[in-house]
């Protein structure tokens, strides 16, 4: 089985005037975006409180029109994790799906903590 290789860009296309690149950082921001849209997920592990774009919690490999995503997440407390972690899988791969075009083959998500503030 070939190793997946992590990409900066993906060509999604390319035509007689020119060719469409998306980022992987794009397609990262969209997942941790999609990630914190679900009600029970406090925030993306590495993210700061006020939203500036930092994706340390989000890991994008493309790779021939294909992503797979891994990423942790910080849910708030009384929120059932699995119910939560399947949420934030389908909402993540329908966005990127949606905004991008390109296929995701996973999402892998890992609860890194949970957050007592009430």
């Amino acid at each position: 089985m070939a190793k997946e290789q992590m990409t900066e860009d993906i060509i999604m296309e390319k035509k007689d005037i020119g060719e469409v690149k998306i980022a992987s950082d794009v397609v990262s921001v969209i997942a941790a975006l999609a990630a914190t849209e679900v009600e029970g997920v406090n925030s993306m592990a590495g993210m700061n409180k006020f939203g500036v774009k930092n994706t340390k919690g989000v890991r994008v490999l493309m790779n021939e029109g294909r992503v797979h995503v891994d990423m942790m997440i910080i849910v708030k407390y009384g929120y059932s994790i699995p119910k939560i972690s399947k949420q934030v899988q389908s909402r993540v791969s329908q966005q990127i799906e949606t905004m991008t075009g390109l296929k995701v083959s996973g999402v892998n998500v890992r609860v890194a903590g949970v957050n007592l503030d009430a």
